[in-house]
Parts: structure tokens; sequence; C-alpha cells
């Protein structure tokens, strides 16, 4: 398999991912207070968004690269 057809195959299960997924979503621990050897700590969910029209374009230049890696030269 050549490598535009590797790299189509991998834009095309990012793009997927990221239509699916509609983010990236992380755990912060934060020290709220520390007193002596006693700490209290919180999480915090942390969201980054990733727009659908990024998913959709990593799949159609995935799909691009992909046809494209297939062609004889």
């Amino acid at each position: 398999m050549r490598t535009s057809a590797v790299a189509g195959v991998i834009l095309i299960i990012i793009g997927v991912i990221a239509l699916v997924f509609q983010g990236i979503t992380y755990t912060k621990h934060k020290k709220v207070l520390q007193v002596g050897s006693f700490q209290a700590t919180t999480e915090q969910r942390k969201t980054i968004p990733v727009s659908p029209i990024i998913g959709g374009i990593a799949v159609v230049a995935g799909v691009i690269l992909l046809v494209a890696g297939r062609k004889p030269t």
C-alpha cells in the first residue's frame, strides 16, 4: 500500500472519530486546600470542542488520498 493510501485511511479514521465524539474531554485535578498534611482536591472536566466541519474535511481528504494512492503512476 502506498504512503498516500495509508495517510488517507488514517485521515478517514480520525475524521470519523471527530464526527462521532465532537470533542476531546479530559479531567483536570486541582488542589483546593492544603493544611499541613491534609489536602483537598477537586476534579474538573474540560472539553476541547472539535467542529464537525473539521471531521468532514478530514474524511473527504482521506478519501481523496485513498483514491489517489490506488492509481498506478
